[in-house]
Parts: structure tokens; sequence; C-alpha cells
């Protein structure tokens, strides 16, 4: 399958590019940009690929997190391409606690709104389309959440997701994109861990000392938003073959690798 990811320079891009081999071709900010519909189309044109995964995204920038999913969405449905969305459990706003499939996007944050507003675009113009909610990504200690944990801070305990394994989302998404399924699915981990729990779980993974990671809570911080948000991932795990492990033990399972 030749494979077309956009945001195939960050974390999960890469190793979506790695997993789909050769026939991959990874797509940054600096290839091409999502804000312009024509460059998008004339480069799915240009690499004529059989599925498309958009990862791309950037939290402060509504126009490439929204607008820029459109653009792909219509890119890939006017050159017949499948297209596998990666969407975010920040569309939701927590007050519900555990979210399934069915459940309507509820935003709590500018990002969370950027992405449920890119999900309501893909579905409006690809209804053939995957959109693959997922949370935080865990990989290597040069990821965001591994690298956060190496550089120190506080981290929330009252901050409830459900991280993923990189490898497993990236198999997960490419599983996706070479089935017959479309509409929403989500694609996180097993467990539901607080920001500190994982902090700890990867502190340890990676030699630290867990004891050293700071707790605190978003109450005391006085922040708004999205605090416990756990998706329920039973409807889409009965479809794959991968197993969507949990942080428990996808962080106890070995050293991580360097990305």
């Amino acid at each position: 399958m030749r494979l077309l990811v956009f945001g195939g320079t960050g974390g999960l891009g890469g190793e979506l590019t790695r997993q789909a081999g050769p026939a991959a071709v990874a797509v940054g900010s600096r290839d091409a940009d999502l804000r312009d519909p024509a460059a998008v189309r004339d480069l799915v044109r240009r690499v004529r690929p059989d599925a498309i995964v958009n990862a791309a995204y950037r939290q402060d920038d509504w126009v490439v997190t929204a607008d820029g999913a459109a653009h792909v969405a219509a890119a890939a449905r006017s050159c017949g391409v499948r297209l596998v969305h990666v969407s975010s459990d920040a569309v939701f706003s927590g007050v519900a606690g555990r979210y399934d499939e069915t459940c309507p996007p509820a935003p709590a944050t500018v990002y969370g709104a950027a992405k449920a507003a890119a999900e309501t675009a893909v579905r409006a113009v690809d209804a053939g389309a995957v959109i693959a909610r997922t949370s935080l990504i865990v990989g290597g200690p040069r990821t965001v959440i591994a690298a956060r944990v190496h550089a120190g801070g506080v981290f929330f305990t009252d901050d409830v997701r459900c991280p993923v394994d990189v490898g497993d989302l990236a198999t997960a998404l490419l599983e996706l994109a070479a089935s017959p399924y479309a509409g929403v699915h989500h694609v996180a981990g097993a467990d539901a861990v607080s920001r500190y729990e994982l902090a700890r779980l990867i502190a340890a993974r990676d030699g630290l000392d867990p004891a050293s990671v700071v707790a605190g809570s978003r109450a005391a911080a006085g922040l708004s938003g999205a605090g416990d948000v756990r998706l329920d991932c039973a409807f889409t795990q009965a479809r794959l073959t991968v197993t969507l492990r949990g942080a428990r033990d996808f962080l106890t399972a070995g050293p991580a690798g360097p990305g």
C-alpha cells in the first residue's frame, strides 16, 4: 500500500512511515502548506497514494488544524484516496469522564474546538473516511511527554487520560487504512492513568527516579479545561488485530526506542 502521511516528521508520522516501509511518503510542514487547498490537492495527485493518514496539527494554529483537515479530506475525496484522519480526546470536555465513539464532541479548549471542527469537516467532505481519536502518545525519551519527564516539572494527579504506545497506535491506523471501515474510531490505551502516574511510569522505564516526579493538580493551579477524559475503545478494539495496550503494560515491557 502506497501511503501518504501528513505530519510525517512528527513522532507518530515517523512511526507510521517506519512501519509502512519504502512505499510511504512522509510530508512535513516544509513540504506542504495545509493552508493551501490547491497545494494539498496537487501533492496528492503527484504522489498518487492508496491511502492517506493525516496526523498533522498545530495546537496554536486553527487554520492548520481545522481548515487543513478539510483541505486534506477534499483532496482525498477528489482523488479517490482512502483517508484516516487522526483526531484527539481534546474534543471532549471531561464532564462525562468516559466517552465512546457515539459521544458528540464537547470541547473545553480552543485546540479541542479546532479538532472538533476538523472532524466535522472530514465527515462532511468524505463520508468514507476514518476519524481516529487518540490520547497521549508515548514513545521514546525524545517524544513530547517523555521529554517533559526528563526535563522535570509538575504533573497533575487530577488530569486523566488513556495513553497509547506510538507503535500500537501506528499499527492500528495502518489496519484502519486497509480496512473497509468508516466513521469515528477510538484508538487509545487500555489504562486510564493520571499524568502524574504516567510520568512516574516513564521515569521508571527510562532509568530515572520516579520519586523525583513532582505531583500537582489542575484544581490547585486554577486551570480550566478537560480534566478526566477516558476513551472507551471497545468498539474499535474488536475490529483490530493489534492490541491497544495500557500504559502500565507497555511502559514496563522493556526499554523504549530512541524516538
